[in-house]
């Protein structure tokens, strides 16, 4: 495997503090969110960053490559377009599934693969079927996780291993997901290391979370704490990775702490000397096995609708699960929805007398009815939900929530909700 760009210490580029990002004295990269930039469009302070040589890497959150479904191509397509656009050397994406097909259900978060034989053999050749598509090289990213699968055939260590052996795909390890995982799962980021094939590693990343109730939340908006940057010098002295960069979505500080936080992070590499020895290992067997069966996709696909199901629909938690920790997940995930709705449609909190209004509506409404689509779309799903009800209460709210989602919606809403609107439209208080 050919060595990995040198990226060095950087950040994750956000609108909310793009202007401190640009102003962090020796930022060597920054990574985006793949979904949040348009190409022919990019946002001034990344082309202004780019301008200054520094790298920007597309970083992807719903191809779903852990997902029993083949890779959608116009999604692959579409994250190739960023890489080429930002001149990126590589993209990223995870080692989750996000949705599924039958029932069509969308998770709106990185949900775990089991580490069985049958999800090995999807996920492999989904990642084949992506580094095929896409013009530069792959790497992907190990996940947080608040449950386990029961009837589970490998360890983080060996399946991340064969991933690497059979499809040459490179690492983006999360020394703060296998922190996660050690107070959720109870396993140990060193054995996960010492197991792992760090020469195919690209970069790491750095994040931090909060424990409530025994269960650590990777949070992205809490500073990163001691026992975070400890995994990362416990990495360090197995390998000089080629990249690490800082995670932050939420909450974010004062500028200040923000580099205050990076500084850290580059001290704690700095400090690391001279690393280990890292076990070489074949990059790709000599003859790959061949596509996954549908059967396994089958098998793993009835599992993976059992489970969300469960998460976003309310259906009895699948046998072997635990309860608790699936009911915490299910929570977590309203609680995400309903602030992505919520920062992707502002003016809903307004319109409906506040935050707490809002969430109280909206978690009611996520009760029964699971996320098919984006967090756009869920919006304009949430909205109506309210207005064929006769909600909100208030006539005068009521009108402007029906403005609000038919400037949205289209000009000609169809059927049954579009008599509502019109109606609803002309009435008066």
């Amino acid at each position: 495997m050919k060595p990995m760009e040198r990226l060095g210490v950087g950040i994750g580029w956000r609108p909310e503090i793009a202007d401190a990002v640009e102003r962090l004295d020796g930022l060597d990269w920054v990574e985006v969110v793949a979904e949040n930039v348009c190409p022919g469009h990019l946002p001034e302070s990344l082309v202004r960053l780019r301008e200054r040589g520094v790298r920007v890497v597309p970083h992807g959150v719903s191809l779903g490559l852990g997902g029993a479904d083949r890779p959608d191509p116009a999604k692959l397509a579409a994250l190739g377009e960023r890489a080429v656009e930002l001149g990126a050397p590589l993209v990223t994406e995870h080692i989750a599934f996000v949705r599924t097909s039958s029932p069509l259900l969308e998770a709106g978060h990185l949900l775990p693969v089991p580490r069985t034989r049958d999800a090995l053999a999807v996920l492999c050749e989904n990642v084949r079927i992506a580094q095929d598509a896409l013009p530069v090289p792959l790497a992907l990213e190990n996940i947080a996780a608040l449950v386990s699968w029961p009837g589970e055939e490998l360890t983080e260590g060996q399946f991340l291993t064969e991933l690497v052996e059979r499809t040459g795909v490179r690492l983006l390890i999360d020394v703060a997901n296998l922190h996660t995982n050690r107070v959720n799962r109870g396993e140990d980021p060193a054995a996960v290391l010492d197991a792992v094939p760090l020469e195919a590693l690209a970069y790491v990343h750095v994040a931090g979370g909060v424990e409530r109730d025994g269960v650590w939340h990777d949070t992205h908006a809490h500073p990163v704490p001691p026992v975070v940057l400890d995994v990362l010098a416990r990495l360090r002295e197995r390998v000089d990775p080629p990249g690490v960069l800082l995670e932050r979505d939420d909450d974010f500080p004062p500028e200040a702490e923000l580099a205050a936080e990076v500084a850290r992070i580059r001290a704690v590499v700095d400090a690391g000397g001279p690393p280990g020895t890292v076990r070489q290992r074949v990059a790709l067997r000599e003859e790959p096995p061949g596509p996954a069966g549908e059967a396994a996709r089958t098998r793993l696909a009835l599992g993976q609708a059992a489970l969300l199901s469960a998460l976003v629909a309310g259906t009895p938690v699948p046998e072997g699960f635990d309860r608790r920790r699936v009911g915490v997940q299910a929570r977590a995930l309203a609680a995400k929805r309903a602030s992505v709705v919520a920062r992707v449609a502002p003016e809903l909190p307004g319109i409906l007398g506040g935050p707490d209004a809002y969430r109280s509506a909206f978690l009611g409404y996520a009760r029964g009815r699971p996320m098919t689509a984006g967090y756009r779309r869920d919006a304009l799903d949430f909205a109506e939900h309210l207005l064929v009800r006769d909600l909100p209460a208030d006539p005068a709210a009521r009108r402007r929530l029906t403005a609000w989602w038919r400037e949205r919606a289209g000009a000609r809403p169809r059927g049954r909700v579009a008599r509502w609107a019109r109606a609803l439209v002309g009435r008066t208080p």
